[in-house]
């Protein structure tokens, strides 16, 4: 008999490690309620793996087993369980995060342990350690083999114990998305019976998002960053769905695929940069002058609330307040104007972040945190996202905007979009109770850019 050990895996079909554990003994599946693990996360994200944790315990109960869920230290809890169950050995999906990892360690060094790549669909081993860019990475990657999803263990695999213990769930402030495998699979499936067919052409598309939240683009990340769905499950069906496309469709469906080479990627990057989350990925002859201080403080704050005076920017924070989930587009706008207009270390951002997302992902927090801040694998020196254009570009009619910023609804939208360039009076004839710029349009881009030029030892 065998323990599976569940992490950031809560789902019972196409897992690697579960079909490993299961594949020629009995197994009992095991989550340990680690208090010390669990502090890295935000309240928000928390309360949703509780909530999937106790649709897993469901899962399993169907199936004629049960999780066994117990608080404590985790090398502690598994020792106690492999002598309770006399377990020939401990399973368990491999993790790149740093805390997980050192978790992991202990574990292999203590107890007869086996683990698979499952978080990815090509293990970063298999790869070169290190790429220029996403472009080098993708043409490697795409040649890999990619496997098919794995069933779930059959019920006479489950060995028979009865557990009454469940997690505890913390209160929330935002309305969380419906926690577990089965809803992930709901929420996936409408998205391939309406909304792959035409992701290219929506995935940027702002008034989209608002009318069509979850078809417009998948908003699956929240269960891919759970565990609640396997990536092979969704490799899968995204495959499918293309090689039945034709047209306009086929091209579609293939960028949603091509996207799930970027969380791929970051995961290789977590993976061989251990350090990802608190060091640049690029190196700089010169150190980057990040601002801190009191203003720098200020400016912070008024970015965490979305009241930068910069409309795009702070609808997408209201989001992330509102949500725990921001949509892409404006989710690059946010970490840019941070990081360029304001000039504060990306880290600070990422960590807000980390707190506030229900979809909070340690691999693609901080890669993409790191690409947008020009100091990760971004093939352009220094890339800043002009919070104006990128609004007239993807929500000129300030329908997302609107939806987030209430002081603008009666707002004409060109003067939502041009709202950084009018005077001060204007503005306050406008919506008074809406706040200026708190960095110019012009000043916050050409300071960064002469920062950022500075630190590459180009001025």
């Amino acid at each position: 008999m065998n323990l599976f050990w569940h992490g950031r895996d809560l789902r019972v079909p196409d897992n690697r490690g579960l079909h490993l554990a299961a594949r020629d003994d009995g197994v009992v599946p095991v989550y340990v309620y680690d208090t010390d693990r669990l502090a890295s996360f935000g309240t928000r994200q928390r309360a949703f793996l509780m909530r999937g944790v106790r649709r897993l315990k469901e899962a399993y109960r169907e199936r004629g087993g049960d999780l066994l869920v117990r608080a404590g230290d985790t090398v502690d809890v598994l020792a106690d369980l492999v002598a309770e169950f006399d377990a020939s050995a401990v399973y368990y999906n491999e993790d790149y995060t740093p805390a997980r990892r050192n978790r992991q360690h202990r574990v292999e060094r203590r107890l007869d342990a086996e683990s698979v790549t499952d978080l990815t669909l090509v293990d970063p081993a298999s790869l070169d350690e290190r790429y220029e860019n996403h472009s080098r990475f993708y043409d490697d990657w795409q040649r890999q083999r990619k496997g098919p999803p794995l069933p779930a263990p059959d019920a006479d695999a489950l060995v028979d114990v009865d557990d009454g213990k469940t997690p505890p769930v913390p209160d929330v402030d935002a309305e969380l998305p419906e926690a577990g495998y089965r809803a992930a699979r709901e929420h996936y499936d409408r998205f391939l019976d309406e909304g792959i067919w035409s992701y290219n052409d929506t995935r940027d598309d702002l008034p989209a998002a608002v009318d069509r939240p979850t078809l417009a683009v998948s908003r699956l990340s929240p269960y891919l960053a759970s565990g609640m769905v396997g990536i092979r499950e969704v490799w899968r069906d995204a495959t499918e769905a293309y090689e039945a496309a034709t047209g306009r469709e086929r091209k579609n469906v293939d960028k949603y695929r091509y996207e799930l080479s970027w969380r791929e990627q970051n995961y290789h990057l977590l993976y061989h940069n251990p350090r990802l989350h608190v060091e640049n990925y690029t190196s700089f002859p010169n150190e980057i002058a990040w601002r801190d201080g009191d203003a720098a403080d200020a400016d912070f704050e008024a970015w965490t609330r979305g009241e930068t005076g910069y409309p795009l920017v702070d609808a997408g924070m209201r989001q992330l307040d509102r949500e725990g989930y921001v949509h892409n587009r404006p989710r690059q706008v946010v970490a840019s104007f941070l990081t360029k207009h304001l000039l504060i270390d990306w880290r600070r951002g990422a960590r807000y972040f980390t707190k506030q997302l229900v979809d909070h992902d340690t691999a693609s927090n901080y890669g993409n945190w790191q690409w947008v801040a020009s100091t990760g694998t971004d093939s352009v020196d220094v890339r800043i996202f002009d919070p104006v254009s990128q609004t007239a570009k993807y929500d000129d009619g300030a329908a997302f905007v609107k939806q987030y910023v209430p002081e603008l609804r009666d707002v004409a939208a060109d003067d939502v979009v041009d709202w950084p360039n009018h005077s001060d009076h204007r503005r306050e004839e406008l919506a008074p109770d809406y706040p200026h710029p708190i960095v110019g349009r012009n000043e916050g881009y050409e300071r960064a850019q002469r920062v950022f030029e500075e630190a590459l030892g180009k001025r």
